[in-house]
């Protein structure tokens, strides 16, 4: 189960969810009943937001080298990448990425990927 971190400065790091290694299901814990909010494709790298049902696609990870890319209107655009030892990192500026967070326990790029999308990118990302 890879569990899901937030970087916090002069805190202690924020646990904000994880990802089932078997199902693929991302879950939110910081909600008093755990909530399943999305999933992955462990395969493939896709990314997905699990609203009332229905999953709409957010992005994918490229599992060769750890890059996040979200979906949107015309050409993804890399928002983000995952290192194989779980850190995560924003791309905030043109060559510049961000240390947002980290996923420990990490058993795959994509759950790196789902941390980003689900978790620590805003609407601007």
């Amino acid at each position: 189960m890879g569990k899901i971190y937030r970087h916090r400065t002069a805190k202690s790091d924020e646990l904000l969810g994880y990802v089932d290694d078997e199902t693929g299901e991302v879950f939110d814990s910081r909600l008093k009943k755990e909530v399943a909010i999305g999933r992955v494709e462990l395969e493939s790298g896709k990314v997905y937001f699990t609203r009332y049902g229905l999953d709409e696609y957010l992005g994918n990870v490229n599992l060769e080298n750890g890059k996040v890319y979200r979906h949107r209107t015309g050409p993804d655009k890399y928002v983000g990448r995952v290192e194989e030892e779980g850190k995560l990192y924003r791309h905030k500026r043109l060559n510049t990425d961000d240390y947002e967070g980290r996923v420990e326990e990490m058993n795959s790029l994509v759950e790196g990927g789902a941390a980003l999308l689900l978790f620590l990118l805003d609407d601007e990302g």
